[in-house]
């Protein structure tokens, strides 16, 4: 009984670690992510109205442009 117990503790441990881990690498990929939305915003949002003109952006859509290169989103 004891041997089983003990077995069942070592499986429970390592898929609390696997779970861990997982959360850990998703807040790594989130925070990466957040990264690339803030300078893309900052990017875009230094570029004169003139030049945002000429790549067919509008100031309206620099928040868009920033979510989809960072979360792949599409509106």
């Amino acid at each position: 009984m004891a041997v089983i117990a003990q077995a069942q503790n070592v499986v429970a441990e390592a898929g609390l670690r696997g779970r861990i881990m997982v959360a850990i690498q998703r807040m790594q990929e989130n925070r990466a992510r957040r990264a690339v939305y803030r300078q893309t915003l900052r990017e875009l949002n230094a570029l004169t109205t003139r030049d945002l003109n000429d790549l067919g952006i509008s100031r309206s859509m620099i928040t868009r442009l920033a979510r989809e290169a960072a979360y792949g989103e599409s509106a």
